[in-house]
């Protein structure tokens, strides 16, 4: 469970991306290849706003395997979120870090449910205390990344209304970010 009160700007809040913050692609690739793809979804510059008030620090944890299909480029995807941290910031939220594992393999130490993406954080970010943090995504692998991090998690049931709650590796469920958000 999340004392959700306890949270404070030596908190740090970890987001994924597709599901989450943006609208899952509908392309025959299933990834966002540009920003002309990237949606956001209803409320989630609103509720960053609101997270930014709320946490030390907000970084996008991500799986970006299309980098290594050779869909997409390191550049390609650095356009994409360079112009969604703008969005954000034009609302009044910020995005600390962004951090993504293009990595084809699924073992992979970079790749969810694996925490290579948080350790590149904390390398970053020494200051992140992973009991003082919360990961929230829109996957059981998303979870099982925070939980195999030591962090608190929170799932949105935005792709996958079905998992069930109470679940071992979610401590808070809403129906999407702003849901979580306005809970604080």
């Amino acid at each position: 469970m999340i004392d959700l009160t306890a949270i404070d700007k030596t908190w740090t809040l970890f987001l994924d991306r597709d599901g989450v913050i943006n609208e899952e692609s509908v392309t025959k690739y299933e990834y966002i290849l540009s920003w002309e793809e990237f949606r956001f979804m209803k409320g989630a510059k609103e509720a960053i706003k609101i997270f930014t008030e709320k946490f030390g620090l907000i970084v996008i944890a991500t799986n970006q395997r299309c980098i290594g299909l050779g869909l997409l480029t390191d550049e390609g995807l650095k356009v994409i979120l360079n112009n969604m941290a703008k969005e954000i910031a034009n609302e009044g939220g910020k995005i600390d870090g962004f951090y993504y594992a293009p990595d084809q393999d699924r073992e992979s130490i970079n790749r969810k449910p694996q925490i290579g993406m948080a350790l590149q954080a904390k390398a970053d970010f020494p200051q992140i205390d992973f009991s003082k943090s919360i990961m929230v995504g829109n996957r059981v692998s998303d979870m099982a990344f925070g939980k195999n991090a030591g962090m608190k998690t929170v799932f949105v049931a935005t792709t996958d209304p079905e998992v069930s709650n109470p679940h071992p590796l979610i401590d808070l469920r809403f129906d999407d970010l702003i849901g979580f958000a306005k809970a604080l």
